[in-house]
């Protein structure tokens, strides 16, 4: 399925194809995609150069980190999740390797590096979908991860599959259109609101 995003500016046809698909085929994904999907994230910018983040993967079949990682997923989003052959979880360190203090950035530092694990992702035609909606406590708990880092998105994997993959509801929401605020929104080029 193919949802392009209708943008009001040309964008690059990678950010232009990107979406977050919930259908994906029953087809693992090549070790060099992978390979080339983590090296991108490897190479995201950080602060101080600290690269706070730590990939979690988990590949169906392979061993039980892909279902320690489903199940710690809510239940909405093991629904569709359980279509994906890679599960990931991006975990940052709080505490700067660097300076041993609060890293004030770690969040924004490792989005960095999941926006590039995406973007190489759909480089490779490999669709990524990010989720918040899973339960933090049992993957630090389930994977014994030290108290100063902290798991901050989930990430199905694969290549787009069918919609009658998924339950109705689902297809419903697959179909929908894409949508984002306007830029005049939220690029303010004259002050504050403006």
């Amino acid at each position: 399925m193919k949802k392009p995003a209708k943008t009001d500016f040309d964008i690059h046809p990678v950010l232009n194809r990107r979406y977050s698909p919930r259908t994906f085929e029953d087809r693992m994904i090549e070790e060099d995609k992978l390979d080339r999907i983590f090296e991108a994230a490897r190479w995201a910018p950080s602060s101080l150069n600290d690269q706070p983040w730590h990939i979690l993967v988990g590949v169906k079949g392979l061993n039980d980190v892909y279902d320690k990682i489903f199940s710690s997923l809510l239940e909405f989003n093991q629904i569709w999740a359980r279509l994906a052959p890679v599960l990931v979880v991006m975990v940052a360190d709080k505490i700067s390797r660097k300076t041993n203090k609060t890293n004030h950035v770690y969040l924004y530092d490792t989005g960095q590096a999941a926006a590039h694990l995406s973007m190489q992702a759909m480089a490779e035609d490999v669709f990524v979908h990010q989720m918040g909606g899973f339960d933090k406590d049992k993957l630090i708990s389930t994977f014994s991860i030290p108290e100063r880092f902290e798991p901050v998105t989930a990430i199905a994997m694969g290549y787009a599959g069918k919609l009658e993959n998924l339950p109705e509801k689902f297809q419903e929401m697959e179909k929908a259109e894409r949508t984002r605020k306007s830029q005049k929104e939220f690029v303010f080029r004259d002050g504050w609101g403006k």
